[in-house]
């Protein structure tokens, strides 16, 4: 009775160790999850750096093959809306001086990589966040430029009505 209470016993301590982190080594065909998530994101700071060099080049072409790599990124995001395609797409349609610039639509791309849960994930998702972040805020600066502007050709337009009243009434 003795050793078959200690066997079972022997044998949930056993049983109990192979639930232990560590305790059962991965198949030497299978990837721990913290290799995973370090390949991962070694694979994704590539992709950024890919990214950004890819981003100046388009930068320094000519106008028309800008445009074919805006279509190129286009056709790619329709295919594959992942994190890669949407934020090489988010960085051509912020390209300042390109005759598709469309800052709106790209913190549009950008904006569900961005968001406070998910922002610290992945170097991809920190890209996005920055990015995110520098355009709309060029667009709230451009919102307040125009805002300004209309402000000031009211002004203008209420001095004109007062310099034509001034000149209208009789001396």
């Amino acid at each position: 009775m003795i050793r078959i209470a200690a066997a079972i016993a022997g044998a949930l301590i056993l049983a109990g160790c192979t639930s232990l982190p560590g305790a059962n080594p991965p198949p030497s065909g299978a990837r721990s999850t913290r290799e995973y998530r370090e390949s991962r994101e070694s694979r994704e700071s590539r992709q950024v750096l890919e990214l950004i060099a890819y981003t100046q080049r388009v930068a320094s072409l000519q106008t028309e093959e800008q445009q074919r790599e805006l279509n190129a990124s286009s056709q790619m995001f329709s295919k594959d809306r992942g994190a890669y395609g949407r934020v090489r797409l988010a960085l051509l349609l912020s390209l300042p001086g390109t005759a598709f610039n469309d800052d709106a639509k790209a913190v549009g791309l950008l904006e569900p990589l961005a968001s406070a849960e998910t922002a610290a994930s992945s170097p991809m998702q920190q890209l996005a966040g920055l990015l995110y972040t520098q355009v709309a805020e060029r667009l709230r600066e451009q919102r307040r430029a125009t805002q300004l502007k209309e402000q000031l050709d009211a002004l203008k337009d209420v001095e004109r009505k007062i310099m034509e009243r001034e000149q209208a009434r009789p001396r």
